[in-house]
């Protein structure tokens, strides 16, 4: 196992502070610096630090916070190579995400959890998949908020995997409802399967990550892993399964009501959806909204509420999405201002 070796600076205790981080294989620095050092350039943009490699050593510059998160992003990225991983711009970003001074982290890196398959471990990229994942593990019922590309689904679908393949339960449900579709459902090609699979996509899509898939298509011929639309969920009774409801936003008080009560003995539930995204009809409550002014606080229910810093796609992706929730409090102030 390599060593890295952390010597602070001598100077006296006014800032900047500065400290040198020394590595034990070459080999493994030249990829933690990355093509051209675009890895370290990435660091200090986001960090605020100066870095300056030299040899096997990386110098650190900056306040006392900066200096502490950049010296973890670093020492972190270098244990992730020394356990076989290869280190990406997503990857670099998802841990500085972790260090970042200003989201004074829940938990040190090292205690952060993780859910593990058998296409290996799955560990949070923002603090709002770390506290997330910690709920899915406690609760019986998890309710997962926020915008698109936070990881939600995701994340509810590796547990599930999880507890499949360890035996805690004996099956997976996946379903979305088929809102986009409405009445021209009739009107697409092929039988029920067919006309439904693309609403269902992103579910498979997520499968897809955590199962072989000669396994994957196994359980899927056994019923062991079922994904079907919201409508099928109706006069079934669920036991020892991990349930799954997706873009939950599009549902109907009466069908929340409905697929709650689906639930029976050792049966996980996680409900996901974005209430910025409700594609219902205009006057009709979503059922996801109507859910958690009902039921939040209730002992055994888990609510995680994911923010746009939790975006872990393109970073481009949750400044769109900043932009556009700016817009719209926008939109929504210049309308309260004429109604007054």
């Amino acid at each position: 196992m390599s060593q890295i070796i952390v010597t602070p600076a001598s100077a006296p205790l006014a800032l900047p502070r500065s400290l040198t981080m020394t590595f034990g294989s070459n080999a493994l620095l030249s990829m933690l610096l990355g093509d051209h050092d675009r890895h370290l350039a990435r660091i200090e943009q986001r960090l605020g630090v100066r870095l300056a490699c030299r040899g096997n050593r990386i110098s650190i510059t900056g306040t006392a916070a900066q200096v502490s998160a950049a010296e973890a992003a670093l020492a972190t990225l270098y244990r992730q190579l020394e356990e076989g991983e290869m280190i990406d711009g997503p990857k670099v970003d998802a841990v500085l995400r972790l260090t970042d001074p200003a989201a004074e982290p829940r938990l040190p890196l090292a205690d952060m959890p993780a859910i593990r398959t058998r296409k290996g471990a799955i560990g949070p990229r923002s603090q709002g998949q770390a506290a997330y994942m910690e709920t899915l593990a406690k609760h019986e019922m998890v309710f997962g908020l926020g915008p698109a590309g936070t990881g939600k689904t995701y994340l509810a679908v590796a547990q599930a995997v999880e507890m499949l393949t360890a035996g805690r339960v004996d099956r997976i449900i996946l379903s979305r409802p088929a809102v986009e579709a409405g009445e021209r459902l009739g009107f697409l090609p092929g039988d029920m399967k067919e006309k439904v699979d693309p609403y269902l996509r992103p579910l498979y899509d997520a499968l897809n990550d955590m199962l072989p898939g000669e396994q994957l298509a196994k359980r899927l011929a056994s019923g062991e892993v079922e994904i079907a639309p919201l409508a099928f969920m109706r006069g079934r009774t669920l036991a020892h399964a991990f349930v799954i409801l997706d873009e939950a936003q599009n549902t109907t008080p009466v069908q929340m009501k409905m697929f709650l009560t689906r639930m029976g003995e050792g049966t996980r539930m996680v409900i996901t959806g974005d209430l910025s995204q409700i594609d219902l009809p205009p006057n009709i409550r979503s059922g996801l909204a109507d859910a958690l002014e009902t039921l939040e606080g209730i002992p055994g229910i888990g609510v995680t509420r994911f923010s746009n810093a939790d975006v872990v796609r393109h970073p481009l992706v949750a400044r769109i999405v900043e932009a556009y929730d700016q817009r719209y409090k926008a939109v929504k102030e210049q309308a309260r201002e004429r109604q007054g």
